[in-house]
């Protein structure tokens, strides 16, 4: 199966989506639980501090299922990220998500 990744950066401070990045971590856990193949995390500076945006990694049938998907992350129903959604294709290597 393909794999996906969502990127994405606030619209508005990570305080202001605290609440919202608690779902978006519980909807995630929940998606794990059902057997989908999902990881996320945040984009950091050169110093770690977080707080620009993160990056959500999923595999998924089709773009279509991952669009589809990803329209439910707390995070996107929010308003408070913007982001994009691409297919990766892998050239060498393999991933594996924990």
């Amino acid at each position: 199966m393909p794999w996906f990744i969502k990127h994405e950066t606030f619209r508005r401070p990570q305080a202001e989506l605290r609440d919202h990045l608690a779902a978006h971590h519980a909807w995630v856990r929940q998606a794990r639980e059902r057997g989908l193949r999902i990881s996320s995390g945040y984009l950091v500076d050169a110093q770690g501090k977080p707080g620009g945006g993160g990056l959500l990694l999923l595999e998924a049938e089709d773009h279509a299922s991952a669009e589809a998907l990803i329209r439910q992350d707390p995070m996107v129903r929010s308003g408070g990220v913007d982001w994009t959604l691409q297919q990766w294709i892998g050239a060498v290597g393999d991933l594996a998500v924990g």
